[in-house]
């Protein structure tokens, strides 16, 4: 990974902060959700994933969704927001941030709409199944129904997220948004 300069340092650590502040608000309503379902959970971790995918965006840096999937876990951990995964929440956070990162890569060459679509169904997709084989163990019926709530909160959250990478990029000068690009 390049060095990052101080504004792209500072973007990543507010996108992480207010992933970790989406996430508390959007849980107590996502729960009267997936109760009814009876599934685990995922609506809440695709709000917080979703600020990954515009840190990374911002950032342009191949390896900036995993590094901020590190600060995001040390902040919840710190904050005891761990949630089902307890001590291995780094877990879950870093490998959606591995997710995160390959998606965008993958689709560097496309449009930036498609290239966020596809980093914010990914992250809770990968959120999603990392926290079944270490937490919960869902089986055939259940897991599916798990991971179609993680892809379908994901899409919403990237269709919030694009118009808001609109309108960031330009104000900020992001840096690899000049030709339609991602990275």
């Amino acid at each position: 990974m390049k060095r990052l300069r101080l504004n792209q340092l500072i973007y990543m650590a507010l996108c992480c902060d207010l992933g970790i502040v989406a996430k508390r608000m959007i849980v107590p309503a996502a729960n009267l959700i997936t109760d009814a379902l009876h599934i685990p959970g995922g609506i809440g971790t695709s709000f917080s994933l979703m600020f990954l995918v515009v840190g990374a965006v911002l950032t342009g840096q191949f390896g900036c969704g995993a590094l901020m999937g590190v600060i995001q876990s040390g902040i919840a951990l710190a904050l005891g927001a761990t949630g089902s995964l307890g001590i291995l929440s780094p877990i879950g956070y870093v490998i959606p941030g591995l997710a995160i990162d390959l998606a965008l890569w993958a689709l560097r060459q496309r449009s930036m709409q498609a290239a966020v679509m596809a980093a914010c169904i990914s992250g809770p997709l990968a959120a999603s199944l990392t926290a079944n084989l270490l937490v919960f163990r869902l089986h055939t019926v259940p897991l599916l129904l798990y991971l179609c709530v993680a892809c379908t909160t994901g899409a919403i959250c990237g269709l919030v997220a694009i118009p808001l990478l609109e309108r960031l990029c330009p104000l900020i000068n992001a840096p690899a948004r000049q030709k339609g690009n991602i990275r």
